[in-house]
C-alpha cells in the first residue's frame, strides 16, 4: 500500500460527515471514490490531505521505496512535501497570476533557498530560481497548456484551467495525485482528452491516482477499483464490473441505466 485510511471519521458538530471509512490505495493504481452529492467524498479527501483534522481514525502513507509514516493531523503543506498532491472540486487557482507563476508556486515545497537566499540573491538561489522556471515550463508542456504560460489564469479556457490545477499539483513532485472531480464542467471532447492525460501521467510520472468523479463513463473506463460512499459511510468496494452491478450501489447512486 501507499495510502491507508483506518476508520476515518469527521464530525461537524452533531453531523458525522465521514463515518469510520477504510481505504487502501496500492502503488500504480487508479482508484475512484464515488457517491451522491453530500456523501462525504470531498470531506474524506480533506481529512487525508490535512485540510481537516479527522475526529477519529488514522491516515498512513508509504512512499515507493520509503518507509511507512502516519500523516494524521499534519498541515497541508507538510503533506504536500511528503508526496501527496491534490486538485479541488471548485477551481482554486491564483487568478491574477500567470499559468507559469501558478505552477512555480507548486514548486515551493521542493525549494531549499530560505529567507536569506531571497534577500541576498546568492548564486545558489539564482540557479534554483532559474531551474524552477525551466521545470515549470516542462510541467505545462506535459499537461498540454504551455501556450498559456504567460496568460493570467483567469483568462484561460475552462478546460485549460482544470489542467492548470493538475499542473500545479504535479509541480510538487507527488507519488499520489488526488483529483477532486477533474472532469466537472468539461464537454465530452475535453473529458476524453482528460482520460488520455490521466493515463499518460500515470505512466510517464509513475503516479498513483485517487479520484472523485461523477462522470461514471470516465470512472468505469479508468479505474481498477472503486469505493462507494453514501451518507458518510462506505457501502461498497470492488472492480468496476462489480460496482456497476451491485444492487446497493444502484439503489444509492448509479441508477438503473449505468453504461461502461
Amino acid at each position: 500500500m501507499i495510502l491507508k485510511a483506518d476508520s476515518l471519521s469527521m464530525d461537524f458538530g452533531g453531523l458525522r460527515a465521514v463515518d469510520r471509512v477504510d481505504v487502501t490505495i496500492n502503488e500504480g493504481e487508479i482508484v475512484a471514490l464515488i457517491g451522491p452529492n453530500g456523501a462525504g467524498k470531498t470531506t474524506f479527501f480533506n481529512c487525508v490531505t490535512g485540510v481537516y483534522v479527522p475526529t477519529e481514525g488514522n491516515v498512513a502513507i508509504k512512499p515507493p521505496g520509503g518507509s511507512e509514516r502516519t500523516i494524521t493531523g499534519s498541515k497541508p503543506d507538510k503533506i504536500a512535501s511528503f508526496g501527496l498532491a491534490r486538485t479541488f472540486q471548485n477551481i482554486r487557482l491564483f487568478p491574477n497570476m500567470t499559468a507559469l507563476e501558478n505552477v512555480m508556486i507548486g514548486r515551493d515545497c521542493r525549494l531549499s533557498s530560505g529567507i536569506l537566499g531571497a534577500i541576498f540573491r546568492d548564486r545558489k538561489t539564482r540557479e534554483e530560481e532559474a531551474k524552477v522556471i525551466h521545470d515549470s515550463h516542462e510541467v505545462l508542456k506535459k499537461i498540454g497548456i504551455e501556450r498559456y504560460a504567460n496568460d493570467q489564469a483567469k483568462n484561460l479556457p475552462y478546460g485549460a484551467q482544470r489542467r492548470l490545477e493538475i499542473a500545479r499539483a504535479l509541480a510538487t513532485e507527488p507519488f499520489l495525485l488526488l483529483l477532486d472531480e477533474p472532469a466537472a464542467g468539461m464537454n465530452p471532447q475535453e473529458t476524453r482528452e482528460l482520460d488520455e492525460l490521466i493515463l499518460t501521467l500515470r505512466a510517464s510520472e509513475k503516479l498513483t491516482i485517487f479520484l472523485i468523479e461523477h462522470d461514471m463513463s470516465l470512472v468505469m473506463r479508468l479505474s481498477e477499483r472503486i469505493y462507494v460512499m453514501d451518507y458518510g459511510k462506505l457501502i461498497a468496494h470492488g472492480a468496476p464490473d462489480e460496482i456497476k452491478s451491485d444492487p446497493v450501489v444502484i439503489k444509492a447512486y448509479l441508477g438503473e441505466d449505468v453504461s461502461a
